[in-house]
């Protein structure tokens, strides 16, 4: 028996919940607590989706399950050096949504 992937579905509703409430409370490129803020939940994010079944994020090919892996160890080892916030800007318009209707679709498809 496979452990439950939802609870890990869920980390990642809740870590974009709280990166669009940050958002919220300023910009995140001029305030360096709601950079490390959003920076630690996209860590939880990337960190959560490793958990999802394989099957379950292969029928999602337009999300790059791979890239979002590895930006977790770009967070976490800063591999790149100081990470730019306009980066982690365009990262969040660009992939957020998308991930969050998927990730969705997949809590209502089970």
């Amino acid at each position: 028996m496979s452990n439950p992937w939802q609870p890990y579905a869920g980390h990642i509703l809740d870590a974009i919940d709280k990166i669009r409430r940050i958002q919220m409370r300023g910009d995140l490129t001029k305030d360096d607590i709601l950079y490390d803020a959003v920076l630690r939940n996209l860590q939880t994010l990337s960190e959560a989706t490793q958990l999802l079944p394989v099957e379950k994020k292969q029928a999602y090919p337009s999300i790059p399950w791979r890239e979002i892996s590895g930006f977790r160890n770009i967070l976490v080892h800063n591999y790149l050096g100081d990470i730019d916030p306009q980066t982690i800007v365009a990262v969040i318009e660009k992939h957020l949504t998308p991930l969050e209707a998927c990730v969705r679709e997949m809590l209502l498809s089970e």
